[in-house]
């Protein structure tokens, strides 16, 4: 990784240690999380039922609310269709309750036309410091490996997941899913249109620079702090006019160095969004399920949904230590 301070001497820097100061809550939390009543309300009960249709159309059997409750299960549980209708019906047998269950195929085909997953009622307010990055999410199917083992062009490709992370509460307030030739710069203003709240400070790494990026954070508020690296090649824009804001982080590095203008920016924080990308793989998975377009759309949103659930569930408070001196 370029600019690292000490680059040559870093295998002699011991590596930092961090310690987690909420271990019986954060602890709590982690066995909560595998409760199936954080995942089943109350609200949930009391809305199973569609309500009847006031135009022309066949009657659904089911709520939204419904078809939403079971794919947050299979999604937070990571089990087939199936297996979450069987696990669905042994619950509601379990509470006493004469619900009937929907089947896999309904729920199969509802994804693809449910309506867009609320957001959680308790995500930060602003003013807040957003971090905006990507990654790859495999499409169910044999995919990279029919193409390595047998040379054969596989037509299952990638979809790119575009997360806005709140820097300050750990949380995701945005999304959007992807080709996987779309570039990450055109999707900085679908994130922001759908954060409400304020925005202080927006962070990404070097594939946002450019003139682009600063012009949509700038339609939003021109007073949002733009913390994007200038590639190593950048050159100023040689305007007549007033220095951009890129210009200005050019001549700060140009005259302190990069790592003072990383410190100064608080670019720092952008690892926070590497790490959610990580929770996000780790708790939801690596690939995409739904082979639908318009389902992968409500598999993501559902995804979101729940590691935002269970962060809220457990989260720990991770502290730097001090170095132990010898």
């Amino acid at each position: 990784m370029p600019n690292k301070h000490n680059a040559a001497r870093r295998h002699h820097i011991p590596k930092m240690a961090f310690g987690i100061t909420n271990w019986t809550e954060y602890e709590a939390g982690l066995k909560q999380r595998g409760s199936l009543t954080l995942w089943i309300t109350v609200e949930a009960i009391q809305q199973w039922k569609a309500l009847r249709r006031t135009t022309p159309g066949g009657q659904a059997h089911y709520s939204e609310l419904t078809i939403g409750a079971f794919l947050m299960l299979r999604t937070a549980f990571r089990m087939p269709l199936r297996q979450t209708e069987g696990l669905m019906a042994s619950v509601l047998s379990l509470m006493g309750l004469t619900l009937k269950v929907p089947d896999h195929t309904t729920v199969s085909r509802r994804s693809a036309t449910l309506a867009p997953w609320p957001k959680e009622k308790d995500l930060p307010t602003g003013p807040l410091h957003v971090l905006i990055d990507s990654s790859g999410l495999k499409v169910f199917g044999a995919g990279q490996w029919l193409q390595e083992k047998h040379g054969a062009k596989s037509r299952r490709g990638w979809r790119k997941l575009h997360l806005a992370v709140d820097a300050d509460g750990f949380t995701i307030v945005a999304h959007t899913l992807t080709e996987q030739d779309v570039d990450d710069p055109s999707q900085v203003g679908p994130l922001l249109d759908q954060i409400d709240d304020p925005i202080k400070q927006a962070t990404a790494n070097a594939a946002y620079d450019g003139g682009p990026t600063y012009d949509l954070i700038a339609a939003r508020d021109d007073q949002i702090v733009v913390a994007t690296p200038p590639r190593s090649i950048a050159v100023p824009s040689g305007s007549s006019g007033p220095p951009s804001r890129r210009d200005r982080h050019l001549e700060q590095i140009r005259t302190q160095g990069r790592l003072a203008w990383q410190s100064a920016v608080g670019y720092g924080k952008r690892a926070l969004v590497e790490t959610m990308m990580n929770v996000y793989k780790t708790l939801v998975g690596t690939r995409l399920r739904s082979r639908d377009p318009a389902a992968q759309q409500t598999e993501a949103a559902i995804g979101v949904a729940v590691v935002n659930r269970m962060l809220a569930a457990a989260r720990p408070r991770s502290v730097r230590r001090e170095a132990a001196t010898t």
